[in-house]
């Protein structure tokens, strides 16, 4: 099996002696990337992995990770890309559904250029059936059933969004980007791969350093970022820094809203920036994009317009089109999206055909847009059960879904609390049954299933029943408005 066109684009640059990583304090060079790349298709073959055969890839983000990925793409082996938080119960399934027949890590980070040692799982699994046989990344996102949601990538797709996003954020030879979302967040195919496919030098920040405004602010001063790619989160923490970044040409901001008080420092922090606001979803990558030009304005910013070669739909409940100004669920085809889940009931569901009239495949986003008078598109609320965590969209279903498995757990709703700098947090009311449970216990299970981000911050357990509307619901908005007002 060929190497992947990502993989050929990266090879590209080996000859010179320009710097492909920087990551916890040492830059690793194209071609010391690339020597520790080969080691890992060499290692992967001495496991008995063959090519076409999927590899969950199970590391925390770093220079030795990214070789790592970069190393099956050589090998021709699909890398199935995972929350490192994520729980035992959730991995498993991962395996058996994708028909990986290993699971690889790093024993140890290596140093540049340097041999990998990689553990590694032996799964017996056999081959999934549906898995394309050249995705170069399989990306993962959560589902409402317990399990993530497994999204090959396509060859065209990931091509087609490098090069976009080189030329939209002027990325080049030598360019500097920086990388705050983890490795298997699809933010990443613009600051780690859509860089290194053009030669540009990734900066990847620490995932246990993530939070430290500090270290950040340093990390973007001494490698004199050009462009910056991250949720609101991160300029939050750098502007708590009081530094002014005048490197920094590009503030890409995604993955939830960008409140007012931090939009108006942009300029100050940013001076030689600008701003642009990108909506998208792992699906279908990038769909829309907004350039600030306004930074007093006290609403969320507009997701903007749909960008090059997207087709946006808003339809209403029926099913029937929304022209011109009006609200409705978006539905968008984009150059870079999926084929579809690898589960093709999932697919059935959410990538659709024939849309009011319209030709090509449609991907039902479940985001709730609003179109104005002058054709800007406005994020007005996300379908009843999702929410952005820190950036990462998170059913509630799915969490109630994992504490209803629990045998001391009676009855759950999970509810998103609006939050100042993670967006929301989760709060679980919990009526528990006669043997009783704790907020420890519950967070434990959690854990097993589910990603750090869709673990409730906070739990109210009780043996009495949890409220109820006329109609007999949980009364979901009596628990989040009691949470508020507790002011908890």
């Amino acid at each position: 099996m060929r190497s992947s066109d990502l993989v050929r684009s990266v090879q590209g640059h080996v000859g010179s002696a320009k710097s492909a990583l920087h990551d916890g304090g040492r830059d690793w060079s194209y071609a010391e990337l690339w020597d520790t790349a080969t080691s890992v298709a060499t290692a992967l073959a001495g496991i008995g992995v063959l090519p076409g055969r999927p590899v969950l890839v199970n590391a925390r983000k770093s220079a030795g990770a990214v070789a790592l990925v970069l190393g099956c793409g050589l090998a021709g082996v699909p890398a199935v890309l995972v929350s490192a938080d994520l729980g035992r119960d959730a991995v498993e399934l991962l395996l058996a559904r994708t028909g990986s027949t290993h699971q690889v890590g790093l024993e140890a980070e290596p140093a540049p250029g340097a041999p990998v040692r990689l553990w590694s799982d032996a799964t017996g699994a056999p081959a999934a059936d549906a898995m394309p046989s050249d995705p170069p990344l399989v990306l993962t996102t959560s589902g409402s059933t317990g399990a993530p949601k497994v999204v090959p990538l396509s060859q065209a797709g990931v091509r087609r969004f490098t090069g976009w996003a080189a030329r939209t954020f002027g990325i080049g030879d030598g360019t500097v980007v920086l990388n705050y979302a983890p490795l298997n967040f699809d933010l990443t195919l613009l600051d780690i791969w859509a860089t290194l496919a053009v030669g540009g030098k990734v900066v990847l920040v620490d995932p246990e350093r993530a939070a430290d405004g500090r270290h950040l602010a340093e990390l973007v001063d001494t490698q004199r970022v050009e462009v910056a790619q991250a949720v609101p989160l991160c300029f939050r923490l750098l502007s708590g820094q009081d530094r002014v970044f005048d490197s920094v040409r590009q503030v890409i901001t995604t993955g939830d809203v960008l409140p007012a008080d931090l939009l108006a420092r942009v300029p100050t922090m940013f001076p030689n920036a600008t701003l642009h606001n990108i909506y998208g979803c792992t699906e279908t990558n990038d769909s829309f994009r907004y350039t600030v030009t306004d930074f007093a304005v006290p609403a969320p910013l507009p997701i903007g317009r749909p960008i090059d070669g997207v087709q946006a739909l808003l339809v209403d409940e029926d099913g029937a089109e929304v022209h011109g100004e009006g609200r409705g669920e978006l539905l968008v085809s984009t150059p870079f999206q999926a084929d579809g889940y690898l589960d093709p009931d999932l697919t059935a569901k959410r990538f659709t055909t024939g849309v009011a009239g319209h030709t090509g495949v449609f991907y039902r986003s479940g985001d709730i847009v609003r179109r104005d008078a002058d054709g800007l598109f406005h994020l007005d609320g996300r379908d009843d059960f999702h929410v952005k965590v820190r950036g990462v969209r998170t059913n509630l279903q799915e969490v109630e879904y994992v504490l209803e498995r629990h045998p001391d757990v009676d009855e759950v709703a999970v509810v998103a609390i609006p939050d100042a700098e993670a967006g929301y947090r989760l709060h679980a009311a919990v009526r528990a049954g006669a043997d009783g449970t704790n907020s420890l216990v519950l967070r434990s299970h959690c854990a097993r299933s589910l990603p750090r981000t869709a673990i409730p911050s906070t739990f109210q357990i009780q043996h009495a029943a949890l409220p109820r509307t006329s109609t007999g619901k949980i009364d979901r908005n009596a628990i989040s408005e009691s949470r508020q007002e507790a002011g908890v």
